[in-house]
């Protein structure tokens, strides 16, 4: 043992910091988790925009219990199951218009790799072989498996793996704290940005361009990073111009997060394909899909018949009637509609009692979606040192007052910057969310130099 390497408690475990062992959670039950010590944690997070039902939903455990008794398991190459057929059905109902087909896979990075996997298979099925190419966004994220890593725009995720990616493009995200200039109206700024995409795939060349790729709100390497009015529909535009397909990665801020059941509809538009995670499953079990239009997988069925591409846990039994059970609860309880309703008064909580903090710069989302970006400087909106790590200070602290955070450095660049982000569960009172508000403001204040 190694005293610069490993922590002071053993541990077997490959953790994500190597030199700490987190606290080991117990048990959970509505919005808290609880870890060995007994301490309670708010978690305001849903982990990372996760636990959309918070923990230990009785309804939930029970349909995941009866689904084990009846069947745990079976490959999708022998068998399809009537609890993935029943889930199938029930988001094809709710999708937005024209999706027909869901591809269930075992999470975020799963549902958009096999997003891209099912774009590029669609153009060689329909005679285009030479369309190669994915456009998506600086400061992006999209997974971490290498297919997304390399499609995503973080700099700081990207760089230790970038002699293994393959070659994307990267245009300019929506941040119009940042980027918006003071001669536009944020319709201008939309517009100048489905500009940057139109040059883009042209200088390109439109026939070798598979997709656009983007987040409808931007998520954890940005800080929830909401589309100005205008802007989505001005890039379907472009994407329709020239053949080209619109992937939405809807993973962290779809089924419910910012206050519709898919944050597309609020921009007034549908892609071509779409991937759900995190909100879909609710952390109850391992779960994504992708969301596909009818067109796409007509093309493939009157090709090949066949999508070149699988995993072992495709359609998983029991992650299928967790998801259900999920679905059917968000659905009856109209908890999206409380969503919607709650977080403009969370929105305006956080506003009121963080906006005119010195080191507070934006206050930025939707419905339960919400980031804290800090700065060091308001009006130069200078970012803090990065070696300050303060994104990771604030979250100490927050843990110290028993709350969940999810904060990130290199908000900016992937370099310079932090943010808080807070996706707090749908079933959060409204004096839960009060004390989230407080407690953040507390930890904020603690963790400035």
């Amino acid at each position: 043992m190694t005293e610069m390497s490993l922590p002071a408690v053993a541990t077997h475990v490959l953790h994500r910091h190597l030199r700490t062992v987190p606290p080991r959670a117990v048990s959970g039950e509505g919005v808290y988790l609880v870890d060995a010590q007994g301490r309670r944690y708010l978690d305001a997070c849903g982990g990372a925009a996760v636990s959309c039902l918070g923990h230990g939903h009785p309804e939930v455990l029970a349909a995941m219990h009866r689904q084990i008794d009846q069947l745990a398991y079976a490959h999708t190459s022998f068998f399809t199951t009537e609890v993935a057929e029943t889930l199938a059905d029930q988001l094809v109902r709710t999708a937005p218009p024209g999706m027909s087909h869901v591809y269930f896979v075992s999470g975020g990075s799963e549902a958009m790799e096999a997003a891209m996997k099912l774009a590029r298979q669609y153009f060689v099925e329909t005679g285009e072989p030479e369309r190669r190419h994915f456009i998506a966004r600086k400061q992006s994220y999209h997974g971490n498996t290498l297919g997304v890593l390399a499609v995503g725009g973080n700099a700081w995720r990207r760089a230790p793996f970038a002699p293994l990616l393959v070659e994307a493009t990267h245009v300019s995200p929506c941040y119009p704290y940042r980027e918006q200039r003071g001669d536009e109206t944020p319709e201008q700024y939309g517009l100048r940005l489905a500009q940057e995409l139109d040059e883009t795939i042209t200088r390109l060349g439109p026939k070798s361009v598979i997709a656009f790729v983007a987040e409808t709100v931007g998520g954890a390497t940005a800080g929830v990073l909401v589309p100005v009015p205008g802007y989505f529909r001005a890039v379907r535009e472009v994407c329709d111009r020239h053949g080209v397909l619109l992937i939405l990665d809807e993973v962290m801020c779809g089924m419910g997060r910012t206050g519709s059941l898919h944050a597309c509809t609020a921009e007034g538009v549908v892609p071509d394909i779409q991937a759900i995670a995190k909100g879909l499953g609710g952390g109850y079990q391992p779960i994504g899909a992708v969301l596909a239009q009818g067109r796409i997988v007509e093309a493939i069925g009157q090709g090949s018949g066949f999508f070149q591409h699988g995993h072992t846990y495709l359609g998983h039994p029991v992650a299928c009637a967790a998801a259900l059970a999920v679905q059917t609860i968000i659905e009856r309880d109209c908890l999206v509609e409380r969503v919607f309703s709650a977080g403009a008064q969370f929105g305006e909580r956080l506003r009121r009692v963080l906006g005119a903090h010195p080191h507070v710069g934006d206050i930025r989302g939707r419905g339960f979606f919400w980031g804290v970006e800090l700065v060091r400087d308001r009006e130069s909106k200078a970012p803090f040192d990065p070696a300050l790590k303060l994104h990771a200070r604030v979250k100490k602290q927050a843990m110290s007052l028993g709350l969940m955070v999810y904060p990130m450095g290199g908000t900016v660049n992937g370099c310079d910057g932090d943010h808080i982000l807070l996706a707090p569960p749908f079933v959060a009172s409204d004096a839960e969310l009060a004390h989230i508000v407080e407690l953040l403001a507390e930890a904020i204040a603690a963790s400035i130099p």
